[in-house]
């Protein structure tokens, strides 16, 4: 399967609508007024402060003291006076997810540059929880900082060594490989239930299609040279077999779809005969040729031909074809079944944000863009800032894949890698370095209830059988999304699509690049992801790609104007600038897709 072509005719992206209306980020708009330079003077401004802050592991200041406002890298914060949500510190300390977190406790990772490990085992980013750094961990390891010895890199970790964050690129590749790491499995599906699921297997054709010759068009069957004898009001219908052969010097009248009579010379269309109804005789108004408007039998394939690949995505069309092949049910990938644990106390489920509390805008969100990703996923479960509560909901899960949202950081209430170690899980990824987002985690859980073989075992007991159980961790999968939403966005087009993809047996989505029609200013050392909206290209220009504001980590206003999300390296692109483009799951426009937006 390919992707979109976007060189073909689509829809004219080209009028301003409705996410014109201050959602382009400086220079994205054609003819835009200058009164977005003192915009663009702020994100300036948040990026030189961002530089200042990261620009040396040495030299990156630790977390401002409560009550101060520098500017700076943090992932998590959302933008003070920025419009278009440039990195910088908020004045509420937060953790690198965008929760609440006492300034003592947060670790500075974010003020060091991100790199990946010079070894197979970090490069996968494999470790287990327990290795995370302490509070006061001081940053994130270089490359090449692992001891040198014989040690393995698990053991020569320490609590003060966190792993060092992936490349974007590197930790979705990781994600690919852990969804394809299994067999698939199959169920069969009758064919009002196969919409959208993946086939398991080739669809082989179990007839000959057409399996007998059919009339292409209404009109007469006709044998050897005309003109041709008929008998009025005889002819033949769709669905009812020829009683005998038709002699030569003979026409029967017949309709597209019917059998045609053995030794039929050709069909010729009602518009192109004349028929004589006081003569009972046929003429020809064109010459006729052998085998004209007949379908012969096996046109379109023989009995045994592959007809559609195994990974095929079961479209409308893929079941037409199948059930003209003959098929009841279709071999097809289960749909991997998804829990949602949304996490945080400040959270409410309904009405305004009030006294602290702020709304959930993951728990609706999540749903159904897992499902348009071919997951089936259950209702969110919402369980605060309780690690009780997530160890038990891990051990009750019986779902392929885990997605939690906020807690992978290390403030006090952030759960997640405390957990995820007291159950035995083995962390995949650990960090990316991408923004927003970069405190996202996949990780591996043991097979079995997670949790329930240690709880309430003293603590050496349950150390002991974490061990044990880090050495086959064969259980589910687990997510942890950042809490901000656009960082959890990130994580979901990072971590979430191409591992459901390859659980699904979907082909990953297939990258293509883009003009960007704006400078985007990038991270010093990670990553960028920037909504944008593509836009078609005026007279005679090439089609490209405009960035909106509202990026920042804590912001979904950019998100939900846009088709895409831009990949920017570290240090930005000019305007005019190819990027890579990832399309975000309603963009292509495949409404078969079941559950897409229900």
């Amino acid at each position: 399967m390919t992707g979109p072509d976007r060189s073909a005719p689509g829809p004219d992206r080209s009028a301003p609508g409705p996410v014109d209306d201050g959602l382009f980020a400086p220079g994205a708009v054609p003819g835009e007024a200058a009164g977005s330079a003192r915009a663009r003077a702020e994100e300036e401004l948040a990026i030189e402060q961002a530089l200042a802050l990261v620009g040396g592991s040495t030299l990156g200041p630790s977390r401002p003291p409560r009550g101060q406002r520098p500017g700076g890298g943090g992932d998590g914060d959302d933008p003070s006076g920025t419009p278009d949500g440039g990195e910088a510190w908020s004045s509420t300390p937060r953790t690198g997810d965008g929760r609440n977190a006492d300034p003592t406790s947060a670790s500075p990772t974010s003020a060091s540059p991100m790199s990946s490990a010079p070894n197979a085992r970090t490069d996968a980013g494999a470790h287990t929880p327990g290795n995370r750094p302490g509070p006061h961990s001081g940053g994130r390891v270089q490359s090449g900082s692992t001891s040198s010895g014989s040690t393995s890199p698990r053991a020569s970790r320490t609590a003060n060594q966190p792993a060092p964050s992936l490349s974007w690129s590197r930790a979705r590749a990781v994600a690919a490989r852990a969804g394809r790491g299994g067999p698939l499995a199959a169920v069969r599906l009758p064919l009002d239930r196969a919409l959208g699921h993946v086939l398991a297997e080739p669809l082989g054709a179990l007839t000959d299609l057409p399996s007998f010759d059919t009339s292409a068009m209404d009109g007469w069957a006709v044998a050897g040279p005309g003109p041709w004898a008929f008998v009025a009001g005889a002819g033949i219908l769709a669905g009812h077999a020829p009683a005998t052969a038709l002699p030569d010097g003979a026409a029967v009248r017949i309709a597209t779809g019917a059998r045609v009579p053995p030794d039929t010379t050709a069909v010729i269309r009602s518009e192109h005969a004349y028929a004589d109804e006081a003569k009972g005789l046929l003429h020809a108004e064109r010459s006729v040729a052998t085998g004209q408007d007949i379908r012969p039998r096996g046109q379109e394939c023989r009995s045994g031909e592959q007809l559609v690949p195994a990974g095929t995505v079961v479209t409308p069309a893929v079941l037409g074809l199948a059930a003209a092949a003959g098929y009841d049910a279709l071999p097809a990938v289960p749909r991997p079944r998804v829990d949602i644990l949304v996490l945080g106390d400040e959270l409410l489920a309904a009405g305004l944000p009030h006294d602290g509390l702020i709304r959930d805008a993951l728990g609706p969100m999540l749903g159904p863009w897992l499902r348009a990703l071919g997951a089936e996923v259950a209702g969110p479960r919402r369980l605060g800032d309780d690690a009780g509560a997530l160890r038990d909901a891990l051990a009750a899960s019986d779902a392929d894949l885990i997605v939690t949202t906020g807690g992978t950081a290390s403030g006090p209430v952030d759960h997640v890698h405390p957990v995820l170690a007291e159950v035995g899980a083995e962390l995949l990824v650990d960090g990316v370095a991408v923004r927003p987002g970069h405190p996202m985690l996949l990780a591996r859980l043991p097979s079995g209830p997670s949790g329930a073989h240690t709880a309430g075992r003293p603590e050496g007991q349950r150390d002991a059988t974490a061990e044990q159980r880090k050495e086959s961790p064969d259980g589910p999968y687990l997510v942890g999304l950042p809490g901000n939403p656009l960082a959890a966005v990130s994580g979901l087009v990072t971590l979430v699509e191409p591992l459901i993809a390859g659980l699904a047996g979907r082909p990953a989505q297939d990258a293509y690049r883009a003009l960007v029609h704006a400078e985007v200013h990038g991270h010093p050392h990670d990553t960028r992801l920037v909504p944008v909206v593509h836009r078609a290209g005026r007279a005679g220009g090439r089609d490209h790609v405009a960035p909106l504001r509202y990026n920042g980590p804590a912001m979904l206003r950019g998100i939900a104007a846009a088709d895409g999300l831009a990949v920017v390296e570290p240090g930005g692109v000019r305007s005019g600038t190819e990027v890579e483009i990832l399309d975000l799951p309603w963009a292509p426009a495949t409404p078969w897709t079941e559950g897409c937006f229900t």
